[in-house]
């Protein structure tokens, strides 16, 4: 038997599995009025869709409204880590080669580094980076998985074991940890890949060591391609894109996963592996990946881009859910939070088309903007929005990533990769303030019954 016959349901088996979904559907579906009535915030957001308010943090800050006269107004996005405006820090960026490292510095220590505290840190990124042999072998490359995400989940949670001291939740450990982590995950996720192409499509495998002169945006290309090469755009894009990624409030939902894990004392590990899974979702993380497979279906639909109506008439059947998975969701436009603009989208529609000039992309680019720009319009139109819709940052990251011919199985990794610097920051943020564990309430709305002995239950 093999792995995938070994979790398959046989015919007789299926039928009797059948029934017990229809038991489960019947017995878990709570009637909605009901969070009205008891004042349940669902999602943990009121009725405008604005978070509750859970916890404190210096972290990150992120902005979609100004109070003006004492009324929320719909503003242009910021985005702040430790009190910088991330547009700020990017804008400085520019001038220089690579600057996720430096991101994760201030994300994790408060301050922006001096030169040689910087220096120093990236040394001490770069002797952790190492993978043992065996390793690589028992767990990266047994069982591989078609989603690296869940590789991720096995290999980070597999690094407990080799961890002489993994329960201690110390502020000194957890920061060896989070460092670690931070160094040896890009490898992972890339020797995850490889292995899952070499064994499932018979791809040649090939182990790249990552070069300690390289930033993690480079190292990621070079180890990722058969030859090592890459273009100083094409790694300043990734790296950018790092940098956006790399933390956005205590609140998304793979962060407070984190929060809350952390809160009950768990390990290390254990947390990460928690807001990888959270992370993993297509409402989350995932998202990329969506907007990649719904322009997929666009393209079939509409082949000629240039014809807006025909976009127009598709985008429509997607709302009404008529069209590409039926959620109604277009995604990579609205977000929770901006109104206006999302900034971290802003910065990457700006270097989408500055890679598709390099790639000879462009005519492709305007066809997302072209989307862009009639979807804002058809969601406040068809859904009676009054605030404003923007792109969010998985519109253009997947697009960003094709062009850079890195494979979609690695979009929600590399996602992973950024954000583990700032689950690493929220993770020692809740340990140094000694939170309570956190512990929200449900209501209860079934009802109590008796006990029936087993022979009185036929019916």
């Amino acid at each position: 038997m093999d792995n995938k016959s070994m979790m398959e349901l046989g015919e007789e088996l299926n039928e009797k599995f059948n029934d017990l979904t229809e038991y489960c559907m019947v017995s878990g579906a709570i009637n909605l009025d009901l969070y009205n009535e008891y004042d349940v915030k669902r999602g943990l957001r009121d009725s405008s869709g604005k978070g509750v308010l859970t916890g404190l943090t210096e972290i990150s800050d992120v902005k979609g409204y100004q109070n003006k006269d004492g009324k929320k107004i719909p503003c242009d996005g910021e985005l702040y880590y430790q009190g910088y405006q991330v547009k700020d820090l990017v804008a400085s960026y520019e001038k220089r080669r690579f600057a996720f490292e430096e991101t994760t510095y201030l994300l994790l220590f408060g301050e922006l580094p001096t030169r040689e505290q910087l220096r120093s840190f990236e040394e001490v990124l770069t002797s952790l980076q190492e993978l043992s042999g065996q390793f690589v072998r028992d767990v990266i490359m047994k069982a591989p998985s078609a989603n690296i995400m869940n590789a991720l989940q096995k290999s980070v949670l597999t690094l407990y074991s080799y961890d002489d001291n993994p329960d201690s939740t110390s502020v000194s450990n957890v920061l060896r940890q989070s460092l670690q982590l931070i160094s040896k995950i890009p490898m992972i996720a890339v020797y995850a890949y490889l292995s899952y192409r070499h064994f499932t499509f018979d791809d040649n495998l090939y182990i790249r060591t990552p070069d300690p002169k390289l930033s993690t945006a480079e190292n990621i290309l070079q180890m990722l391609r058969p030859d090592g090469s890459f273009t100083e755009l094409e790694a300043k894009v990734l790296d950018i894109a790092l940098v956006l990624h790399a933390e956005h409030g205590g609140g998304n939902n793979s962060t407070f996963t984190n929060h809350v894990v952390t809160s009950s004392g768990t390990d290390t590990y254990s947390a990460i592996s928690a807001s990888i899974a959270s992370l993993k979702g297509p409402l989350h993380g995932g998202a990329n990946l969506k907007v990649l497979q719904m322009f997929d279906e666009l393209k079939e639909h509409c082949p000629d881009w240039s014809n807006e109506g025909e976009i127009t008439d598709y985008l429509k059947k997607i709302l009404n859910k008529q069209a590409f998975d039926g959620s109604g969701l277009i995604y990579g436009i609205g977000h929770a939070v901006y109104t206006e603009s999302d900034p971290r989208a802003v910065v990457l529609e700006k270097y989408a088309k500055r890679l598709a000039q390099e790639k000879g992309w462009m005519e492709e680019f305007y066809l997302y903007e072209t989307v862009a720009r009639i979807s804002k319009n058809l969601i406040m139109e068809m859904h009676r929005r009054y605030k404003p819709v923007c792109t969010n940052v998985d519109f253009y990251s997947g697009f960003i990533y094709t062009m850079m011919n890195i494979p979609r199985e690695l979009f929600t990794p590399i996602f992973a990769i950024a954000r583990i610097s700032g689950w690493s920051a929220h993770r020692l943020e809740e340990l140094v303030n000694k939170g309570k564990i956190i512990r929200p309430a449900y209501k209860y709305v079934g009802t109590h019954e008796e006990y029936c002995e087993l022979d009185k239950r036929d019916k």
